[in-house]
């Protein structure tokens, strides 16, 4: 079993890693976008004292236009050029990290999927995801611009009042320790924000999925109020995060506004000759307004990254969602070896399996299956019927012991069939993309549902919902079954093949799969069924983890 090695942060910089190079490229264009905003202040401020100063005519001062002119363009364009390039980045890893998530969900397979809820899957594989956008698209950048742009600020300003620069220089730390201070709490709040919203969606599937069942049991109203309660949770959460978010901005600006402030009244009283202390007497229009364009200048890099602060706090609180289903423990796909015994279709040797805080659910097991046998395994709920399905279908990899199969066609079946919003011929087609009208009713035939065929009135194009709204339990059942034959398999699995249908119905599907097995085709199934039983030449019977083979 894997290690619960991964955490949030760890996760994220590795994701950062693989596309490093177009963050740096992104970042480097910002500080360049940066540094012409830096001449573009200096003309300006060059400009005005060439102008009121000197006298200076238009004609005199045109070079200084045309940098500005130039500057401005060029900014225009590095601040475009970052944000394409840290969106490409962004968008690349976004699609890495949903193909890690998918192939974890393929590796933990259906046995896992089957006691999870599809609303907080789909939230994670969606929403999660998407909300590590900002974090790769603009944190990251910024953090890089951040430690760059406000040194070159500072050692312009130095460079024309060094008093100012040190105004700048102790009110600069100050903006990080209350961001990172207001930023822990925000970063448990999202947290909190995400595990609402994968709770809710849940919440909210489950009562659509269930809608019938609520109003055959005119629970419709209660229903909605819990659907009511769970909304307005959510809402309090966003609230708070909100309310977070705009005071960690307060702090922002309030600090900024301070630090300017106390550079525009410096500059200002050294202008009008009331401070004669170091530089100050030797302050000039252009120096002076220098200084001043460039205050705010020096913390607009800090502003920014405050804008973006609280995308880490989303990113972190997302991660931690996914690292959380990244770390469950898998086991190794079952590797396909020639069995021991060549005419053998499998073969377990001293195999247990054992879940994560459960022990050993199974096992030891011996067995051998071979082409043809008809094996029923029999046992109470829970008692390890399921796990052994999951087993011999590679869904689960033994925790001690050897299992070797032959690489054949399988088919799975489980209590709980898939099946797609989408016509009949669309869900049977999974299991045979090429297959025609006639081999699907053949295959509807031996299910038993050719009779429902005939009564609709589009047949094989009649559109059913997910998970088989608009059929029974046993025609879902059946339909399932069906996709089953078109599959050519030749080791079957099925899980309570037959638990939603009548007696005489089950007669009748049990003896066609009965006598298309005997072509050679192995079967293994779950069943609490008698009649079930009966038709198999083999039954495993399984307490409590323990497997022994009854004499039929």
């Amino acid at each position: 079993m894997e290690q619960r090695s991964l955490t949030a942060r760890s996760w994220l910089k590795t994701l950062a890693e693989e596309e490093r190079r177009r963050l740096h490229l992104a970042a480097l264009l910002g500080v360049l976008a940066g540094a012409q905003t830096v001449v573009i202040v200096v003309s300006l401020a060059w400009w005005i004292d060439r102008t009121v100063v000197h006298h200076q005519t238009l004609t005199q001062t045109g070079f200084i236009l045309a940098l500005l002119a130039t500057c401005i363009l060029g900014r225009g364009a590095c601040q475009w050029g970052q944000e394409v390039v840290a969106l490409k980045a962004s968008l690349r890893i976004r699609q890495r990290a949903r193909r890690q998530v998918l192939d974890k969900l393929w590796a933990l397979g259906p046995a896992w999927m089957a006691y999870r809820q599809s609303g907080a899957i789909a939230t994670q594989v969606a929403e999660n995801v998407e909300a590590l956008d900002g974090y790769f698209a603009r944190f990251l950048p910024q953090m890089r611009i951040v430690v760059l742009l406000p040194l070159l600020i500072l050692a312009v300003v130095t460079y024309f009042d060094f008093l100012a620069g040190i105004f700048l220089l102790l009110s600069a730390p100050l903006i990080p320790l209350f961001m990172a201070l207001v930023g822990m709490g925000a970063e448990r709040m999202n947290r909190e924000q995400f595990a609402a919203v994968a709770r809710l969606s849940a919440h909210f599937i489950d009562r659509v999925r269930g809608v019938g069942t609520l109003q055959l049991f005119g629970r419709t109203q209660s229903a909605r109020r819990d659907v009511w309660w769970a909304t307005d949770n959510y809402r309090r959460l966003s609230m708070r995060t909100l309310r977070l978010a705009f005071l960690s901005s307060a702090v922002l600006e309030f600090f900024a506004s301070v630090a300017i402030a106390v550079v525009a009244m410096y500059v200002g009283f050294g202008l009008l000759g009331y401070i004669d202390y170091g530089p100050a007497s030797a302050l000039t229009l252009f120096t002076g307004l220098g200084v001043l364009l460039l205050a705010p200048e020096f913390f607009q890099p800090l502003r920014t990254l405050s804008q973006h602060y609280h995308d880490r706090a989303t990113a972190l609180g997302a991660a931690e969602s996914l690292v959380e289903l990244l770390n469950e423990p898998t086991q190794e796909a079952t590797t396909h070896e020639s069995p021991i015994e060549s005419n053998a279709v499998a073969t377990l040797e001293a195999v247990e399996v054992e879940y994560l805080g459960r022990g050993v659910v199974l096992g030891p097991l011996d067995l051998t299956l071979n082409p043809g046998d008809v094996v029923a395994l029999t046992g109470a709920s829970g008692s390890g019927k399921s796990t052994l399905l999951a087993l011999l279908a590679g869904f689960l990899a033994p925790s001690r012991g050897a299992l070797r199969k032959h690489t054949l066609p399988m088919a799975w079946l489980d209590q709980q069939p898939c099946l797609l919003h989408g016509t009949l011929a669309e869900n049977l087609r999974l299991a045979d993309p090429e297959a025609q009208s006639e081999a699907m009713q053949h295959a509807l035939e031996k299910a038993g549902l050719l009779p429902l065929l005939e009564r609709l009135p589009d047949g094989l194009e009649t559109l059913i919902g997910e998970r088989g709204v608009g059929l029974s339990g046993g025609q879902a059942q059946r339909l399932a079954l069906a996709r089953v034959y078109l599959s050519g398999a030749q080791l079957v699995l099925l899980d309570e093949p037959t638990a939603s249908l009548d007696r005489d119905t089950e007669q009748a599907v049990m003896a066609a799969l009965i006598e298309w097995v005997g072509e050679g085709r192995t079967l293994v199934m779950a069943t609490h069924h008698p009649a079930i039983v009966a038709m198999a030449n083999r039954t495993l019977k399984i307490e409590s983890g323990h497997v022994e083979e009854v004499s039929s």
